[in-house]
C-alpha cells in the first residue's frame, strides 16, 4: 500500500498488513473524530457490562490452590495422605531463649530452674485461653492433638514432669530434667502425660550434638487437630483459639518474659494467612501514591510546554484523568469477567496488574496525543485525529497484541498463581488497548476541541476570552518540545559517531554475556521474611526457627497397596528387624540418615510394621495375649488386669489365665500368616502402650495405616515417619524435597513397590523443583510469539529479528541483575521476567516502526525515528514508569521494594537504555531498508501526511 507524504515528495511502502490496517485507520479516525459520544458510550457500555462479573469475585488464599496444579504430583499425594492417613496437624509454637550476656559470645543455657518455673507459668496461662466460637468457648484440650484419646500431645521439656507443676519438686526439679535428656526412651518417670517418650530435640533448642544441657532455648509446640471439610479449609475453632494465643502472647506473656530477661518469639497454624491479610492493607497507601504521581505525571506530560497565561488551557489534568480511568476500568472489566466465568482473584492480581496496565496503558496515551499534536494546525480536527491513527495505530496495534500474547502463553504456566495472573493481565491488557483507540481517542477529541474553544482544563465548562489566551500561539501546536529537540539534535547525532557505536556494542554485549554467567546463581525459593511486613512478629520467629531448631519437619514414608499376605515378601521388603531384607526400605531410611547433609534425613523411621512383628512375637510376654475364649487381654498393669482400687495388677485377677497370642511353632519364620496378621492388626492398633508392654500402637501409629478394606490382604496406605535435618534457608527446602523424591524413586524402583515422600511444606516447594525450566520454556514462548506477531504485521524479517534479539538481551540481562541483587526465581519474579517481555516490546516496537518508515540514510532515520517517537518512548514509557516505580521503595513490605521496586526499576532502566540506546545504534548499523521511497512530488494531491 502507497501513502502520501506530499511534503517530503516521499511515499511508504508498507507491508500488507500494515496497509490494510493503515487504512482501517484511516477511516476509524474520521468515524470517531465525527461520533465522539458514540463511540464513548458503546466502549463504556461493553467495559461497564464485563464489570457487572465483579458480584461473583471472589479472592483465593488457599496455599494449596494457589502454589500446586490441580494435577501436579504433590497435589495428588498430598490428597492421598489426607484421605487415607490424616491432615498433618496444626501447630502452634513457642520459643523461649535467653539472652547472650555483655561480652559473651555464647547464650547461657535455658535448662535452669527459674526458667522451667516460669514456663510453667506460660503453660498455665495457655490452658486458661478460652477463645469464644458462635458462643461457646474453645480451649486448648478442645482441639489440640490426643494420641490416646485424654492428654494433648504437647511437646514441651514441661512433659518430663507430665506437665503437672507439683511434680517438679516431687521429682527434682532441673536434675530429673538433665536426667530424662538422658534417659527419655527408657525411664518410666520421664514419660510424658501422654504416655509416649519425648525426644529433647524437638523440646529443645540452640545445642550441638547431644549436649542437651547447653540449650539456650524451649521450643514448645502445641500440635492441634486439622480437620479437613470438602472445601479444604480448616475448622474454624481451630482458628478462633489461635487468635486468642496470639492476643495472650503478644499482650501477657511477651512482657513476662522480657521482664525476665529472655526473649520470646511465637506462631500459630494461621499466623502467615492473617499476616499476609494485613500485608495486603498495608501498602494500600503506598501503591495508591504511586498511582497518584503517575497520574500527575500524565497530566502534565500530555500538556504543552507550559506558559502562564494559558496554562489552565493546554493543561491535559482531565484528559489525563480520563485516561486513568480507563485503565482501571480496563482491570475491573478483566477482573469482572473472569469473576463471571468463576476464576478466583488473587492478591498478586490485585497488587500488580492495575500497575502494570497502568504503565503499559500510559504509552498508548502519550503516543496519540503526541501525534495528534504534531500533525498541522491547518487541518481539521478529524483529519488530524485520522493523520494520527494512521502514523501511530500500526506500532500501538503491534506493541499491544505482542504484549498480550506474551501475557498469554503464561496462561501454561502450571502454577495457579502465575496461570491466572496471566489470564486477567492479557485481558486487561487487551481490553486497554481497546480503550485506548475507542474511549480515549473520543476523549482527545473532546479535549481539543475544548482547548481550541478557549475552555478551561478542569472547569470546561467556563470559557477564556480570546484575547486572554492570543498571546500563546502554539496551543495544540506543532512545535516541537524540549525532549523532542535533544532526541533529535544532542542524543541521535552523539549515536552516530563511530566510536560511540563501537562502544555502545561492547558495552552492551558485555553486559548481557556476564549476565548470562550470573544467571546461573539465581536461586530458587521465596523467603517467608520477604513476604510479610516488615514489623510482623513472625519476622523474628523465622530468625529463631532457623537458629535454634535442630530437628526439621516431620518427613513420612508411604506405602501405597502392601500386600502382607503370607505368598508376598513385601513384609521382609519393608521391616528393619530380624529377618528383614537389608536393602528393606526401613534399613535403607536407616542408612540414609546415616549421610543427613546429602540425604536430608535426621533419624530411622518410626516404624509400626516393626514394633507389629515385635509385639506378636512370643518373647513380648505382656503385649499380644487373649483371654480364654480367643479376645483381647490387655497387659497386666492395665484395666480390667489392674484394679486402681485394690493396686492388685493380674495376681489371681480378670487376666490370669491369659495366654500369648502365639508359640514360635504357630508363626512362620517368625512372620504371621496372612489370618493372623488380618486378626491381630486391629488389636495392635488399639493396644494401649505401658510399662508391661510398649509397643502398644495406640496413638503412636492410629493414624499411619488405613484398615479400610485391609481384610483383603492389602493395606491400601501405611506410613513411617522420620524427620528431615534443620531446614534453614529455602535451598535446604527445595534439596530435601529433591532428595526425597529421589531416595523413594529408588526404593520403589529396588523394591517394586510405590512409594513416595510426603511433608506438610511440599505442597509450597514443589513449585522450584522445575521453576527454571517453567520460567525458560514460558520466556521462549513469550519472545517467540512477539516475533511471530512483528513478523505478521511487519513482513519483515529483518525488523523482527533486531527486536527479538533486544528482547531476549533485555530479559538476560534483568535476569543478570536479579543475580547481583539476591533476587530468588519464584512465581512473582517469573511473572515479573514474563512481564518484562511485554514491557520491553514498548520500548522496541515503536522506534523500529518509526525507523522502518523514515527516508534517508540509517543515521538520518535513526535521528528522525528518535526525533518523532523517542521522546514518547522515553517521557510515555521511561518516565512515567519511573515514577511510579520510585514510590513502590517506600512499601512496608519488603516483597513490593524487592520484587516490585527493584525489579520494575531495573526493568524500566534495561528499557530505556536498551530502547533509546542501544537499539539505535543497531539500526544505525544493521537496520532494516526504507520502506520510504522518493517519487515526484505532486501538488495536485490531497494533502494527507504520513510523517510530518
Amino acid at each position: 500500500m502507497l501513502e502520501d507524504s506530499p511534503q517530503t515528495g516521499s511515499r511508504v511502502q508498507l507491508s500488507i498488513v500494515q496497509g490494510y490496517m493503515s487504512k482501517f485507520y484511516r477511516c476509524y479516525g474520521t468515524w470517531v473524530a465525527r461520533n465522539p459520544i458514540l463511540v464513548l458510550s458503546l466502549s463504556l457500555a461493553v467495559i461497564l457490562l464485563l464489570c457487572l462479573g465483579l458480584i461473583r469475585f471472589k479472592v483465593e488464599t488457599r496455599p494449596e490452590k494457589l502454589w500446586v496444579g490441580p494435577g501436579s504430583k504433590v497435589a495428588e499425594e498430598k490428597r492421598f495422605f489426607d484421605t487415607h492417613l490424616a491432615p498433618f496437624y496444626r501447630i502452634e509454637q513457642l520459643i523461649l531463649a535467653t539472652v547472650p550476656e555483655a561480652g559473651a559470645q555464647k547464650r547461657p543455657s535455658i535448662v535452669t530452674e527459674n526458667n522451667i518455673k516460669l514456663l510453667f507459668e506460660i503453660q498455665k496461662k495457655v490452658d486458661g485461653i478460652h477463645a469464644n466460637y458462635s458462643g461457646t468457648m474453645v480451649s486448648l484440650t478442645d482441639i489440640c492433638l490426643k494420641p490416646l484419646d485424654k492428654d494433648c500431645a504437647t511437646q514441651s521439656v514441661l512433659q518430663y514432669f507430665q506437665m503437672d507443676p507439683q511434680n517438679l519438686d516431687n521429682y527434682g526439679g532441673v536434675e530429673h530434667v538433665n536426667y530424662c535428656l538422658q534417659h527419655y526412651s527408657s525411664a518410666d518417670t520421664c514419660r510424658s502425660a501422654f504416655k509416649a517418650p519425648l525426644d529433647p530435640s524437638t523440646a529443645l533448642g540452640g545445642f550441638s550434638g547431644n549436649n542437651y544441657s547447653e540449650a539456650s532455648a524451649f521450643i514448645v509446640t502445641y500440635p492441634v487437630n486439622n480437620v479437613i471439610d470438602k472445601e479444604g479449609n480448616e475448622t474454624d475453632k481451630a482458628v478462633a483459639w489461635e487468635k486468642a494465643f496470639i492476643q495472650l502472647v503478644k499482650n501477657e506473656l511477651l512482657p513476662m518474659v522480657q521482664s525476665k530477661n529472655l526473649t520470646l518469639s511465637f506462631s500459630s497454624e494461621s499466623s502467615i494467612e492473617e499476616e499476609l491479610k494485613r500485608e495486603s492493607t498495608a501498602d494500600v497507601i503506598t501503591i495508591l501514591i504511586s498511582y497518584l504521581v503517575m497520574f500527575a505525571y500524565i497530566s502534565l506530560t500530555l500538556g504543552d510546554t507550559p506558559h502562564l497565561s494559558s496554562f489552565y488551557i493546554s493543561s491535559k489534568v482531565l484528559l489525563g484523568l480520563s485516561g486513568v480511568m480507563l485503565v482501571m476500568l480496563s482491570v475491573l472489566g478483566s477482573v469482572g469477567f473472569f469473576s463471571a466465568i468463576g476464576v478466583k482473584s488473587t492478591l498478586i492480581i490485585m497488587e500488580v496488574i492495575p500497575f502494570l496496565v497502568l504503565a503499559v496503558g500510559v504509552d498508548n496515551m502519550c503516543i496519540l496525543v503526541h501525534a495528534v499534536k504534531r500533525q498541522p494546525m491547518e487541518l481539521p480536527l478529524e483529519g488530524r485525529i485520522s493523520n494520527a491513527l494512521v502514523e501511530v495505530g500500526p506500532s500501538i496495534t503491534l506493541a499491544s497484541l505482542s504484549e498480550v500474547l506474551a501475557f498469554a502463553v503464561g496462561s501454561f504456566i502450571p502454577m495457579p498463581a502465575c496461570r491466572v495472573f496471566s489470564m486477567f493481565a492479557a485481558l486487561a491488557v487487551l481490553l486497554d488497548f481497546l480503550l485506548q483507540v475507542t474511549a480515549f481517542v473520543a476523549f482527545i477529541v473532546f479535549d481539543f476541541l475544548r482547548a481550541e474553544d478557549k475552555r478551561i482544563d478542569c472547569i470546561p465548562c467556563r470559557k477564556v476570552s480570546s484575547s486572554s489566551a492570543d498571546s500563546d500561539k502554539g496551543i495544540g501546536g506543532r512545535r516541537p518540545g524540549l525532549l523532542a529537540r535533544y532526541m533529535k539534535e544532542i542524543h541521535a547525532p552523539t549515536l552516530s559517531l563511530w566510536g560511540v557505536k563501537i562502544v555502545v556494542i561492547a558495552i552492551f554485549a558485555a553486559f548481557t554475556l556476564s549476565s548470562i554467567a550470573l544467571s546461573t546463581r539465581v536461586q530458587p525459593g521465596l523467603e517467608q521474611k520477604i513476604v510479610l511486613p516488615r514489623d510482623s512478629y513472625l519476622q523474628g520467629y523465622f530468625n529463631n526457627v532457623s537458629e535454634y531448631l535442630r530437628i526439621g519437619p516431620p518427613l513420612y514414608f508411604v506405602v501405597k497397596n502392601y500386600n502382607y499376605s503370607s505368598e508376598s515378601s513385601q513384609t521382609n521388603q519393608l521391616c528393619s528387624i530380624s529377618q528383614c531384607n537389608s536393602n528393606s526400605l526401613l534399613n535403607e531410611i536407616a542408612r540414609a540418615s546415616l549421610t543427613p547433609e546429602s540425604s536430608y534425613i535426621a533419624m530411622p523411621a518410626a516404624s509400626w510394621l516393626d514394633d507389629f512383628l515385635v509385639w506378636i512375637s512370643p518373647e513380648a510376654f505382656g503385649c499380644c495375649r487373649k483371654f480364654t475364649n480367643g479376645t483381647y487381654c490387655p497387659p497386666d498393669d492395665q484395666s480390667p488386669c489392674c484394679s486402681s482400687d485394690t493396686g492388685s495388677c493380674g495376681l489371681g485377677g480378670v487376666c490370669k489365665d491369659c495366654t500369648t497370642c502365639f508359640r514360635h511353632s504357630d508363626l512362620n519364620s517368625d512372620r504371621p500368616s496372612t489370618s493372623q496378621f488380618k486378626e491381630k492388626l486391629p488389636w495392635f492398633l488399639n493396644a494401649l502402650p505401658s510399662a508391661d508392654c510398649a509397643k502398644g500402637g495406640h496413638g503412636a501409629y492410629t493414624s499411619s495405616i488405613d484398615l479400610q478394606g485391609y481384610e483383603n490382604g492389602v493395606v491400601q496406605a501405611s506410613s513411617f515417619r522420620t524427620y528431615h535435618t534443620p531446614l534453614n534457608k529455602q535451598t535446604d527446602y527445595v534439596n530435601s524435597m529433591r532428595a526425597a523424591r529421589e531416595f523413594s524413586s529408588r526404593a520403589s524402583d529396588s523394591l517394586k513397590m510405590e512409594i513416595f515422600p510426603y511433608s506438610v511444606f511440599y505442597m509450597f516447594f514443589e513449585q522450584y523443583l522445575d521453576i527454571w525450566r517453567t520460567a525458560l520454556i514460558n520466556l521462549a514462548i513469550a519472545i517467540g510469539a512477539v516475533f511471530v506477531v512483528c513478523l505478521v504485521i511487519t513482513c519483515s524479517l529483518w525488523s523482527s529479528a533486531i527486536i527479538l534479539l533486544v528482547l531476549a538481551m533485555i530479559v538476560v540481562d534483568l535476569m543478570g541483575v536479579m543475580a547481583i541483587l539476591n533476587i530468588q526465581l519464584n512465581a512473582v519474579s517469573v511473572v515479573n521476567l514474563v512481564m518484562s517481555v511485554g514491557i520491553g516490546v514498548e520500548f522496541c516496537v515503536h522506534l523500529t516502526h518509526a525507523f522502518s518508515v523514515s527516508s534517508g540514510d540509517r543515521d538520518q532515520r535513526v535521528r528522525d525515528a528518535l526525533g518523532t517517537m523517542g521522546a514518547s518512548v522515553f517521557s510515555g514509557i521511561t518516565l512515567t514508569k519511573l515514577v511510579g516505580v520510585i514510590v513502590l521503595c517506600f512499601s512496608r513490605t519488603e516483597v513490593f521494594v524487592v520484587y516490585y521496586f527493584q525489579m520494575y526499576l531495573a526493568l524500566v532502566l534495561l528499557g530505556f537504555l536498551h530502547g533509546l540506546v542501544f537499539l539505535p545504534v543497531v539500526l544505525s548499523m544493521f537496520g532494516p531498508p526504507s520502506r520510504c521511497k522518493l517519487v515526484e512530488k505532486q501538488e495536485d494531491r490531497p494533502s494527507v501526511s504520513l510523517r510530518p
